[in-house]
């Protein structure tokens, strides 16, 4: 089945790349369901800002520990094995928290518990998950364009899942969420098991893992592009991405709303982020894409700020669309770059690198926003999260050449067709 080759949807045309596609948008959607009512049973049950801190904590720290090793082995082992492992885990993860919300002996520890395993999961899962899309398109040109329809996809699903679980929530329960979450993963599993994939060369088995992932760090750090925009992905998460987890409490206790204001809010920053994704997969070239990254940062810093001070839910919305498209432009522009100028034989390695600095900073950010909300309140702990970003955004503007010296150098001055991720 050939598809048209158009700037938007030539990756379609590779086999894999459709099975991949069609699996994991389903997939997505229950991903979004539970992550809103994973937050919103925490504080339901608790009440607490620090204890929403520690949740994301522990569903994000196993990033931070277990992702360089799980890049190399995803340069060692079957990328395609990997996921279809680490997906049937996160399915079963998802059927055992159904289990205990729907018969209601559900507790903070038992979320708290299946956190850290979900994140086990996901600390092998996304290194292996973004280094196999490669292996996906039939054409290494259409690379760019399957990482562009990659982000559209997850966005996409970021405004159907929350608006979804929002209604559920309120009319069914957390738990079904939970459920829904848990059976779609049945969709990406059937679709990995579908794909015929050439795996090609893979690292000697018998070589040394841990000097595999020293050559790994050795190989970013010397990289300045790499080791500049794995910064920039650390700052970001420990400053910038944890104002989510207070968006439960700006939607039951600033805006005096509900599950349903919950999920608008989440919707609001995913239109903003697909918004963000469409105008980069249309990109034909990866030149000015450095300059993107302090830019991004700033409108995500001046969003936050402003949604800090909104005491109107909608004034508010506008205000998460636009932190949604400076979060998009700022991670689709890193990974991108990333995706670019990467040797295939080290991708997992740097793929991995990439999850610790942007999931894996991100548990000490939601630890920090959990500790400073329960002292000065979210909106605060948004304002000072906005604040640093713009800061951040200053200082790293006078990076943008040592990244675009690099592309130019990595990419030989060829003009290469981009999107993002």
């Amino acid at each position: 089945m050939a598809l048209p080759n158009t700037n938007i949807i030539r990756a379609l045309s590779s086999r894999n790349y459709r099975f991949f596609f069609t699996g994991q948008g389903i997939s997505l959607i229950g991903t979004w369901m539970q992550s809103i009512a994973m937050s919103w049973l925490v504080y339901r049950l608790t009440g607490s800002t620090l204890l929403l801190g520690v949740v994301g904590f522990a569903g994000q720290i196993p990033s931070f520990v277990f992702a360089p090793i799980a890049g190399v082995l995803a340069d060692r082992w079957n990328r395609r094995h990997i996921l279809i492992g680490t997906q049937a885990l996160a399915m079963i993860q998802a059927f055992i928290t159904a289990g205990l919300t729907l018969t209601g002996v559900i507790t903070v520890w038992h979320l708290i518990v299946l956190s850290i395993f979900l994140g086990l999961v996901n600390s092998f899962d996304i290194p292996a998950r973004q280094s196999l899309v490669v292996l996906m398109v039939e054409k290494k040109e259409d690379l760019p364009n399957a990482i562009a329809l990659n982000s559209f996809l997850f966005n996409g699903a970021r405004l159907v899942g929350p608006t979804i679980a929002g209604i559920l929530i309120a009319l069914l329960g957390e738990g079904m969420c939970f459920l829904i979450n848990a059976v779609s993963y049945i969709a990406v599993i059937i679709a990995l098991l579908a794909m015929k994939i050439n795996i090609g060369k893979r690292e000697e088995q018998g070589s040394n893992i841990f000097r595999q992932l020293k050559e790994g760090i050795s190989y970013a750090y010397n990289s300045g592009s790499i080791r500049t925009i794995l910064f920039l992905s650390a700052t970001f998460s420990i400053v910038g991405m944890p104002y989510t987890v207070l968006i439960p409490v700006i939607a039951r206790d600033v805006l005096y709303g509900g599950a349903d204001t919950y999920g608008f809010l989440i919707t609001a920053s995913g239109i903003g982020a697909v918004i963000g994704a469409l105008y980069l997969a249309v990109r034909k070239s990866v030149e000015g894409l450095g300059n993107l990254l302090p830019v991004a940062l700033g409108v995500f810093g001046l969003g936050l700020a402003a949604l800090s001070q909104s005491r109107v839910f909608w004034i508010s919305l506008p205000l998460m669309l636009l932190t949604g498209f400076g979060m998009m432009i700022q991670m689709a522009s890193n990974n991108t770059i990333l995706q670019t100028i990467v040797d295939d034989d080290k991708r997992g390695r740097v793929m991995s690198l990439y999850t610790m600095s942007f999931l894996g900073m991100a548990p000490f950010g939601s630890l920090l926003a959990g500790a400073l909300a329960s002292r000065i309140g979210a909106p605060g702990t948004i304002m000072w999260g906005g604040i640093s970003c713009l800061l951040a955004a200053v200082l790293f503007a006078g990076k943008v050449s040592i990244i675009k010296g690099e592309i130019i150098r990595q990419t030989g001055k060829t003009t290469y067709k981009t999107g993002s991720l």
